[in-house]
């Protein structure tokens, strides 16, 4: 009888035994499973989720605006007073809802080439107002005609086109007009061949952003969603040094296993420079956890403060000699044009560029940029771009409605804000093909582990204690 007890709290012990080692065992075999599981499916060819997704997102996109109207025009050209302006928007567009063109693979180099065509379509339920409502702005045309041409000469005769045509500092234009284009009547009356059609976003509807050829992981999965060429070169052409180079993916996705730890790189054409993010927090994300990853202050830093930036300074009459900063120079990706990008509200922006504007009130929540990054798969669930359009204006003693400006004006446009959020149905996809499988192999793991050290601990226990009462 007492060699029966003893024998089945050994047994038991041995079961328990067992299943500890099982369930330790599992964890870095289970582990195994899972970066097999996730490398092929993230790989960028037919068949896989990734490609699914990556060809066509079947993630909603909305570009949100909100304009700055001017609420003095006649005093900033008289008195060169500081603007004041006041937002009105949302005005919301869908965007990013075409599928890639022209994909095609490489073998030899393991890449990946395609077209992004873009297309927007105005969404009056998700806007204030309509896209006939009219705004008092900048004239973009009149700006960037005194800024391409220094020549006194010339701005005597652009000076002559500008008062014939009735052009002003300040314009008043509709939102279509504003981001689709319109037939500028100052450009119309220059005789020598030149684009008359002025719009922040014109052309936009029927171009496409490309060609980009990325590596498609095959090989290499570290790799997978990096960009190779845009446009067929490694480099942008618009900065010196390493500023000049295109880095990281275009940010729908990253290398699977993203790390906390980890800068992610990515190139956006929109900027025309690549930019960095850096992780925040911890987010639950319908039920999926993310990590958030956040553009940081010190991207957009002065040399002074972030030597690395330092051939991002283009301007140094403008950037007070490199020392002003938060507002990135990208004329020359611009044709000339002096277009200056920064975050809504100049938020990081040196007092300096926002001191002549009343009126911008940033703040981080409202007007930063984030991703939220599945880390497992490295696939971006949420995301926020947001950015300011500016132009820059100055003084010009040959151009009468220029003439009276005392100073140098960074003016903004306007702000944009373009979402996406993974939606319900993918949520719930993501969930039982991912995060559910992984949590489940995790839950057995645990319990596998927990149980068998019970088990093994309390048989083990009542053998001795068995044992004891035996002996005496």
């Amino acid at each position: 009888m007492g060699c029966d007890r003893n024998c089945g709290l050994i047994a038991g012990a041995v079961i328990g035994a067992v299943l500890a080692v099982f369930g330790g065992i599992l964890m870095p075999v289970g582990d195994l499973l899972i970066q097999k599981t996730i490398k092929k499916q993230v790989v960028l060819e037919e068949g896989t989720i990734a490609f699914k997704n990556w060809v066509k997102t079947g993630t909603e996109v909305y570009r949100q605006f909100w304009i700055f109207d001017v609420q003095n025009p006649q005093e900033v050209m008289m008195n060169s007073s500081n603007i004041q302006v006041k937002q009105r928007g949302p005005y919301t567009y869908r965007v990013r809802f075409l599928a890639k063109e022209n994909v095609t693979q490489d073998a030899e180099d393991n890449t990946v080439s395609f077209l992004q065509p873009n297309g927007a379509i105005f969404e009056p339920s998700l806007s204030v107002g309509t896209e006939a409502d009219n705004f008092t702005v900048l004239n973009l045309a009149v700006a960037a005609a005194s800024h391409i041409y220094q020549n006194q000469f010339v701005q005597m005769i652009l000076n002559s086109l500008i008062n014939k045509s009735k052009s002003s500092m300040f314009q008043v234009r509709t939102l279509r007009e504003l981001l689709r284009g319109y037939r500028d009547p100052f450009l119309s009356l220059v005789p020598y061949p030149v684009t008359t059609t002025v719009g922040l976003f014109y052309p936009y509807n029927n171009t496409a952003d490309g060609v980009y050829k990325v590596f498609n992981g095959k090989d290499n999965i570290s790799k997978v969603a990096i960009i190779d060429t845009y446009k067929g070169k490694r480099n942008l052409s618009y900065w010196e040094s390493h500023c000049d180079m295109i880095n990281g993916t275009d940010a729908a996705s990253f290398p699977p296993f993203v790390e906390k730890s980890q800068v992610l790189q990515f190139f956006s054409s929109d900027i025309c420079r690549s930019i960095y993010a850096v992780f925040e927090s911890d987010v639950n994300l319908k039920g999926i956890p993310v990590y958030r990853f956040v553009l940081p202050s010190k991207a957009f830093a002065s040399p002074v403060e972030n030597p690395d930036n330092y051939c991002f300074c283009t301007e140094k009459i403008i950037s007070k000699n490199c020392t002003s900063y938060g507002v990135l120079d990208i004329s020359k990706c611009k044709e000339g044009r002096p277009v200056y990008i920064s975050l809504p509200h100049f938020l990081y922006a040196s007092p300096d560029v926002s001191e002549p504007i009343d009126g911008l009130n940033p703040n981080e929540e409202e007007h930063r940029t984030y991703l939220d990054i599945e880390p497992i798969t490295g696939f971006t669930l949420q995301f926020a771009k947001r950015l300011q359009v500016n132009l820059l204006v100055k003084p010009s003693e040959k151009i009468q409605v220029l003439k009276n400006l005392k100073r140098n004006y960074i003016v903004p446009i306007l702000w944009l804000n373009e979402t996406g959020t993974i939606g319900d149905e993918k949520a719930n996809m993501f969930r039982s093909q991912v995060t559910g499988k992984i949590n489940l192999l995790g839950l057995i793991e645990m319990i596998l582990l927990s149980v068998g050290v019970v088990m093994f601990v309390a048989f083990m226990i009542s053998y001795c204690a068995c044992r004891s009462k035996t002996i005496k």
